[in-house]
């Protein structure tokens, strides 16, 4: 523990009630917290203070798959194999699904 004097760039204001002399001062637990966490990332002890950093993310905004372009772009692509027979529904007649797709 250091020997040096507690600094602080607050002003800590003394209550009335108490007697004027000496280390009358005493800070609330959360100023002492906060203040301890402080020294700690100026130390070095911790990284950051978590108290000073900011949310993550924001809240994701609802978006809507079917508006992209990359869902249009794949949507035309199943319409075209459809309608030139290249795939179709799996049935009783095609048990299972084409073997091969020709993209010539």
């Amino acid at each position: 523990m250091s020997d040096e004097p507690f600094e602080t760039s607050e002003n800590v204001h003394r209550d009335r009630r108490e007697h004027g002399g000496g280390d009358s001062i005493h800070p609330d637990q959360d100023e002492l917290d906060r203040r301890t966490e402080e020294e700690r990332v100026e130390a070095g002890v911790d990284a950051y203070d978590p108290d000073e950093v900011p949310p993550a993310t924001d809240e994701p905004v609802p978006t809507d798959v079917t508006q992209s372009e990359v869902y249009e772009e794949a949507k035309a692509e199943l319409d075209r194999e459809e309608s030139e027979g290249e795939i179709y529904p799996l049935t009783d007649r095609h048990p299972f699904p084409p073997s091969h797709y020709d993209r010539s």
